[in-house]
């Protein structure tokens, strides 16, 4: 690794960490010595990069800092490009548009030598198989989840049986075949998973739910954890 490219993988490391990091750590993750790190970080300081540092404890990078844009390697440039091309394919319209959209600016943006990642990366997918035509505008969907509003929802469940009830939405799920909406149901005061293609009706309120949404999402994934447990 190019020393370049390893002080800009330590700002990397410390600026995700959430605790400070120590040397050996630093050391480790970059496969690389104790002492070079030394030298690294003391180089990034001469720079004045902000971290602190205590012997026995570790580095910390103070809030604040930030790197200039598109300072992107050429595998997190390959991991937004494959990311982009598969909601290009997958996701709804307006997602879809905003992904093509964003990979015509990657490529204007990053350097020369980085171009060949965006306009011919390595990895690639299978072409996507067409979706069920979906019964809900899902970029306005996206926005009530935003704001954290409910929705009066008119649904078919798998037994062809027409259900009606408050919805308190709070994440899209892009399956392979189907798109889900994930939401808490007041008439099962439960998580549902809803399929966008079984609403035959969805009304957007402007009334708020109690809890915010990724509050929310993250008891829901709890409950997933929970059953996955269970089922064990």
């Amino acid at each position: 690794m190019r020393r370049a490219d390893r002080l800009f993988q330590i700002i990397q490391i410390l600026r995700r960490a959430r605790s400070p990091v120590t040397a050996d750590a630093i050391a480790a993750e970059l496969e690389t010595s104790k002492r070079s790190v030394y030298r690294d970080i003391a180089a990034l300081i001469g720079q004045r990069v902000p971290i602190r540092g205590e012997a026995g404890v570790g580095y910390v990078l103070e809030q604040g800092f930030d790197l200039p844009p598109l300072m992107l390697t050429p595998d997190e440039i390959e991991a937004a490009v494959l990311g982009a091309k598969w909601v290009s394919t997958r996701a709804d319209p307006v997602l879809a548009k905003a992904a093509v959209e964003f990979l015509t600016k990657l490529s204007a943006a990053v350097p020369e030598r980085l171009r060949p990642y965006v306009l011919d990366p390595a990895s690639g997918m299978p072409p996507a198989r067409p979706f069920p035509e979906d019964r809900v505008d899902i970029a306005e969907l996206r926005a009530q989840i935003h704001a954290g509003c409910k929705i009066a929802l008119r649904y078919v469940d798998e037994q062809d049986r027409a259900t009606e009830r408050t919805i308190w939405p709070i994440a899209i799920g892009y399956l392979e075949t189907v798109r889900m909406m994930i939401a808490w149901c007041e008439l099962r005061r439960d998580f549902r998973h809803f399929r966008m293609d079984r609403i035959l009706a969805a009304e957007f309120l402007d009334e708020r739910y109690p809890e915010r949404p990724s509050a929310l999402r993250a008891k829901w994934r709890k409950t997933l954890a929970n059953r996955h447990r269970r089922d064990a």
